[in-house]
């Protein structure tokens, strides 16, 4: 069986990053793709799909890091169907991207509300980084170090 999907899209929530009890990171987030077609009657149509992503270990980190809301990505990975009993008891299910790989298609020369990550960005960055990660070591969470020359951009 093969089972893999493509999606390019824009988030449309920011990251949200847990960790495991054995220190494996996890995230999850949304992405929200389009297709537009022509209608019967010549007028243009689009249709938007939402669908949820799950990231895990280093690019779930770099997600978190360097994502936000309204960022364009490019996800490779597997779809899995989660079900669960809500509190009606009724059986509900949703499909889910568990992802293999990410691409940030965002580019750097844009201006900063267009959701890129100038070179003073990263001065600033790295600070907080180094802020969490003295905070996070004071509660067990494993630290994050991100080295320059692992970023895709």
């Amino acid at each position: 069986m093969f089972n893999r999907v493509i999606l390019v899209g824009n988030l449309t929530r920011d990251i949200e990053l847990r960790y495991l009890p054995n220190g494996s990171a996890i995230s999850s987030t949304g992405i929200a793709t389009n297709r537009r077609f022509k209608k019967q009657d010549g007028s243009q149509g689009e249709d938007v799909c939402f669908i949820d992503i799950s990231l895990f270990g280093r690019t779930a980190e770099i997600a978190n890091q360097y994502l936000k809301k309204g960022s364009k990505i490019l996800i490779e990975g597997r779809l899995k169907l989660d079900t669960w009993t809500d509190q009606n008891g009724q059986k509900r299910s949703k499909h889910t991207v568990v992802a293999d790989s990410l691409q940030m298609l965002d580019s750097k020369s844009q201006d900063k509300t267009d959701n890129t990550y100038p070179e003073e960005d990263y001065q600033h960055s790295a600070q907080q980084s180094q802020n969490y990660s003295q905070n996070t070591q004071k509660q067990n969470i494993p630290e994050i170090n991100i080295d320059e020359d692992e970023i895709p951009f």
